[in-house]
């Protein structure tokens, strides 16, 4: 009884103080206590009920029998939407907090909302090496059963929260990208509502030119209901290599080299600074040695990047086997390096061991409770972009990340960038190499200013035929958007398909000069 009367007064006391300092005061200058007290616990209940109802839906088999009536009821929403006039654009019902994007969109409260409740895994076929699944499936949904039983995506983006729609109408990335392309290129057939209601499958030879399209389109030539994304089996652990490497010279070619090696199953690469970094290489195997073997998903487990970071201080290279769910998941925790950010000592052993089995703090209600003041202070003052360019100019890049915004650590992921038709494809007629550039925290460039310094580093982007992934601030104005991205085939699409009354163009929907 004593333990539930302090917590009382405990809680009581917390809310005296927000009493007297305002909520706003507590969100912005003591956010890790929110963040601690109300969101962990809650993040906790919702993960624990989503993981529920995906095993019992999945186990009863519903889901399949439920699919094609929910498609009939946004197909029925979409036809009351063109009977009652078409005054304004369709998008869907799911709030803009929910998304993993740190932008919130502001076009939800003037479009058109169709509710769109597609969150499960229908089918896993092992003989056509398919799983068949609705759009806002998730990540930690999909390794928590493909895993399960011995399979995986050949390409699985790090965050749990990922959804398969995200990932197709946005994109995706992996470590095992440089075999496999981006999320869009495992994914073998889509299944959407058009603009008039009517249903449409396409695949690389049915519909194609819509197969290639959708990608990178944010859901602006109709609404996904279905996706056949390829599978293959899957083993115990990642035999994981760690290179310290110095030099911004010897980081490249090495990375480069290692990006070209079709047996590792796995490339990353973490720069801590300039002329530091961490290249990790990866092969699944199901066998382990015993005194190498590291759960690094464990609550318990020092943050990734925390544990990679120890084999450049003692400058040794490690081997180490993961557990291949750990793996993929293994920024997930520590939302890559964002969290210290939110909660300062959150690697520390004490919270760790004490409340480590509740973090990660979902991003969607960290989203919701920031409030517009939160919102602008991280706009101005923090970076989160993935900027993708050819490899043969990752030197280059560095650099001018390096004098642009000053994040570290910056993350280092290789991929093959198939040459196909659609918003996103290499300069030439050949497959070419790639490397996502992904920087997230607090620049420490003098006189940062966002809007200035993002437009220099967009700019550099285009000019070696490079792409910005489309969930974070986009500061581009049309022209030079529609410079980075091919939109040919896109807006033959929108013609084709009459999505002019029906649905935003994407540069209006993501970028920032085009909402402000």
């Amino acid at each position: 009884m004593e333990p539930a009367v302090s917590l009382a007064v405990c809680a009581l006391l917390f809310l005296l103080w927000i009493r007297v300092k305002g909520l706003e005061f507590v969100l912005i200058h003591q956010r890790w206590v929110f963040v601690c007290l109300f969101l962990l616990p809650l993040s906790l209940i919702f993960d624990i009920y989503y993981y529920v109802r995906a095993r019992v839906v999945f186990r009863l088999s519903s889901a399949p029998r439920l699919h094609e009536q929910r498609v009939r009821d946004i197909q029925k929403q979409v036809r009351e939407w063109k009977e009652q006039g078409s005054k304004t654009f369709m998008c869907t019902g799911r709030p803009g907090w929910l998304t993993v994007s740190l932008r919130v969109g502001k076009y939800k409260k003037t479009h058109k909302n169709i509710m769109i409740n597609l969150m499960d895994i229908l089918e896993v076929d092992t003989k056509k090496q398919i799983v068949r699944v609705e759009p806002l499936v998730t990540m930690g949904q999909v390794t928590a059963l493909l895993t399960s039983i011995g399979w995986t995506l050949p390409v699985l983006p790090e965050l749990d929260d990922l959804t398969v729609g995200g990932l197709i109408m946005g994109t995706g990335i992996e470590s095992s990208s440089h075999k496999y392309g981006l999320f869009q290129h495992i994914c073998t057939a889509y299944e959407l509502i058009l603009a008039d209601g009517s249903f449409v499958r396409c695949t690389p030879s049915e519909n194609s030119d819509l197969f290639y399209a959708v990608p990178w389109s944010c859901g602006t030539l109709g609404f996904l209901v279905t996706a056949e994304i390829r599978i293959i089996p899957a083993k115990k652990y990642v035999k994981l290599r760690f290179q310290p490497v110095r030099g911004l010279e010897n980081i490249c070619d090495r990375f480069s080299q290692e990006s070209q090696r079709l047996e590792n199953h796995f490339v990353e690469g973490l720069l801590y600074s300039l002329d530091e970094a961490v290249i990790m290489t990866g092969v699944m195997t199901d066998e382990a040695e015993p005194s190498k073997l590291n759960s690094i998903g464990s609550y318990y487990k020092p943050w990734f990047f925390k544990h990679v970071e120890n084999y450049l201080k003692t400058n040794q290279e490690g081997l180490e086997y993961i557990p291949l769910r750990h793996y993929y998941h293994r920024h997930t925790r520590s939302i890559f390096w964002e969290l210290q950010d939110i909660i300062p000592f959150g690697n520390n052993p004490i919270f760790r061991y004490l409340f480590g089995w509740m973090v990660p703090p979902k991003i969607s209600l960290l989203k919701l409770t920031q409030g517009e003041t939160l919102r602008k202070l991280y706009e101005q003052h923090h970076v989160v972009q993935d900027m993708l360019v050819p490899m043969k100019c990752m030197q280059q890049a560095l650099l001018t990340f390096h004098n642009d915004i000053h994040v570290y650590p910056i993350w280092l992921c290789p991929f093959i960038l198939p040459s196909q038709p659609g918003l996103v494809h290499p300069k030439g007629d050949e497959a070419e190499v790639y490397i996502d550039i992904g920087a997230y925290g607090e620049p420490r460039v003098k006189h940062f200013e966002a809007r200035s310094c993002m437009r220099q580093l967009e700019k550099f982007v285009r000019s070696v035929h490079g792409f910005q992934m489309l969930y974070a601030d986009c500061y581009m104005n049309r022209e030079e958007f529609w410079e980075m991205f091919d939109g040919s085939l896109y807006h033959k699409l929108r013609d084709q398909l009459n999505c002019q009354d029906a649905f935003p163009e994407v540069y209006d929907k993501i970028c920032k000069s085009a909402r402000h």
